[in-house]
């Protein structure tokens, strides 16, 4: 398995920036007892950053966390010099609250899983 990720990343690396190591991203948000009850986890790589995961704990949801949260992690990217973001959600998670963010599709995987869509998602972050 080593070798195989070797093996690609000497090919990627012909044709990608010198930069490519990704450099993690994480986010928590907790109350003032340390509960958790939201985060983001991504990485910045290429000048871009990948939101991997986006969580807000069921009570916490439509008060604007996932927002905040996700504009943060924007903010940090853009201090580092990237320039988009971009992110995976399912159909029955939260398109609509990305698009409301500024985010736009640009992919879809239909019946992944059965029943749903994998779409992918990506904001300009050089635009604003």
């Amino acid at each position: 398995m080593r070798a195989i990720g070797a093996g690609l990343q000497a090919h990627n690396g012909r044709f990608t920036p010198a930069d490519g190591a990704p450099e993690p991203l994480l986010l928590t948000a907790r109350d003032d007892t340390g509960e958790l009850h939201g985060g983001l986890f991504g990485s910045l790589m290429w000048r871009w950053l990948y939101v991997d995961q986006l969580w807000v704990a069921e009570a916490r949801r439509g008060a604007g966390l996932g927002r905040r949260l996700l504009a943060e992690a924007e903010a940090i990217a853009r201090r580092r010099g990237c320039i988009g973001a971009h992110l995976f959600s399912f159909s029955f998670q939260a398109p609509d609250f990305y698009s409301r963010c500024g985010y736009a599709e640009a992919g879809r995987l239909a019946g992944l899983p059965a029943g749903h869509d994998w779409i992918w998602l990506s904001k300009r972050l050089d635009a604003e």
